[in-house]
């Protein structure tokens, strides 16, 4: 109607709570995993599961890369597979007994283990003895097709001896001079790197070198000291490097694209050969083209190789990812322990699986030269397998004993018929019935029908 007016109605406010903003899938996927991360027994179930699938999956590509070389050698095709099964066998029971012994125990075992590995190592030397690997008087003989590679032990000598030494002049205060710092780590860490170099294992001493610098970086040692170390260190790998033309000879198939004059890049480029056929997804378990006689050591150094050419780029960055997964699971705990010796021990563990790591798979990518250094936990070769998984242990025994991981154990409920705070097992029913029946009777009592 004309002159009216129109009336408008203030709309109603809507009563109750308000509707909290629907999160972006991105943003609570984020949320769990860092909750995930952030877990007390987060780095305990990384390092068990982590190196155990490592170990698991390296049986498999062990057999498979291993049989044509078994084969040639007119030895069962499992030889290698048998072998290195037995060492994992061994191995694990090795990495159960470090994670259940108490950190004064293995304290106690750095001065044991290291005087052992000295000897071995000395042994090594002797005529008769010691025997040879590829060019590399490294070995010792125990009868029939077992050998054992003392230098390999050497490494956890020096995590577990140096460790100790460091935590103990730590809680004397010590570590503020230079000469305590070094003296007597760096000899000591020189004598292991000597008697590795007298059998030409120059691999095994860059680890060495690695777990040194490792452990001098977590004692705060100062930047003119590392300075000073790595100098000395450079211009005593140069001199190995330019005395040996074997030496030369690798550090020359850095990035080689064929195998040049007498085939000297042979092994680096067949490595790449193995890699670029893979493709994605491989070319299936056993369907190896490259091991049957193109690819020296390929159970060995260059199982990487092997297992990009059958499981594609999807197992070469699986086998990635448990790497990093298990680095980082040792600097956590190194990270968040208050005993030193903790902290000096996973951090050198740490360092000595992830160096070796990017080594073995630096080589086969053809970023690095080869050093001869296996793959941790997943090439063939017991004196490797052994003393990493016992390193492995250390770590395991490490994270479980992180505050929050103990108290987060002990909330931990027995299950399968254990006894329980409240009693046993036959007395939690008739309990529980009663708590039912008080319940029902509070809700008769309230006027309910």
């Amino acid at each position: 109607m004309p002159g009216s007016r129109t009336v408008q109605r203030a709309p109603k406010k809507r009563s109750g709570p308000r509707r909290p903003p629907r999160d972006n899938p991105f943003t609570r996927l984020h949320t769990r995993a860092r909750r995930a991360w952030d877990r007390p027994l987060t780095a305990y179930y990384l390092i068990l599961g982590g190196s155990l699938l490592i170990t698991v999956l390296g049986l498999v590509m062990v057999y498979s890369a291993s049989q044509v070389t078994a084969l040639q050698m007119s030895l069962p095709g499992s030889f290698f597979f048998r072998k290195q099964f037995l060492a994992a066998s061994i191995g694990a029971l090795l990495l159960l007994v470090a994670s259940r012994m108490p950190v004064k125990l293995h304290r106690a075992l750095a001065y044991p283990i290291l005087a052992g590995a000295v000897f071995l190592m000395v042994l090594v030397q002797v005529p008769g003895i010691g025997m040879a690997v590829n060019g590399n008087q490294n070995w010792i003989s125990l009868g029939g097709s077992f050998q054992i590679q003392p230098s390999e032990f050497g490494k956890l000598a020096l995590v577990l001896w140096g460790a100790d030494l460091i935590a103990r002049k730590q809680d004397k205060r010590l570590l503020t001079q230079w000469k305590h710092m070094l003296v007597p780590l760096v000899p000591v860490a020189f004598l292991l790197l000597g008697l590795i170099m007298l059998g030409g294992d120059m691999g095994t001493a860059i680890i060495l070198t690695a777990i040194l610098f490792g452990l001098l970086w977590l004692a705060g040692a100062p930047t003119r000291m590392f300075v000073g170390v790595l100098s000395i260190a450079a211009a005593i790998a140069v001199v190995l490097i330019k005395t040996s033309p074997n030496r030369m000879a690798r550090l020359a198939c850095i990035g080689a694209s064929d195998p040049g004059p007498n085939d000297q890049c042979w092994q680096a480029v067949h490595g790449i050969y193995a890699l670029a056929s893979g493709g994605i997804f491989g070319s299936g378990l056993g369907a190896s083209v490259e091991k049957w006689g193109q690819l020296p050591e390929a159970h060995t150094d260059f199982i990487f190789a092997v297992t990009g050419e059958e499981l594609g780029l999807a197992g070469t960055l699986s086998v990635l990812a448990l790497f990093a997964a298990l680095g980082y699971a040792g600097i956590r705990v190194a990270g968040r322990t208050e005993d030193p010796f903790v902290r000096y021990a996973a951090g050198g563990v740490t360092t000595w699986i992830i160096a070796q790591a990017v080594i073995n798979i630096g080589a086969v990518l053809g970023l690095l030269p080869i050093a001869g250094v296996p793959l941790p936990l997943f090439s063939y070769g017991g004196s490797a397998l052994l003393p990493t998984m016992f390193a492995i242990g250390l770590l395991i025994a490490f994270a479980r004993d992180e505050p929050a991981a103990r108290a987060a154990l002990a909330m931990r409920q027995p299950r399968f018929g254990r006894k329980r705070a409240g009693g046993s097992v036959s007395d939690r029913g008739p309990r529980r019935w009663n708590t039912m029946r008080r319940r029902a009777s509070a809700a008769r009592s309230s006027g309910e029908r």
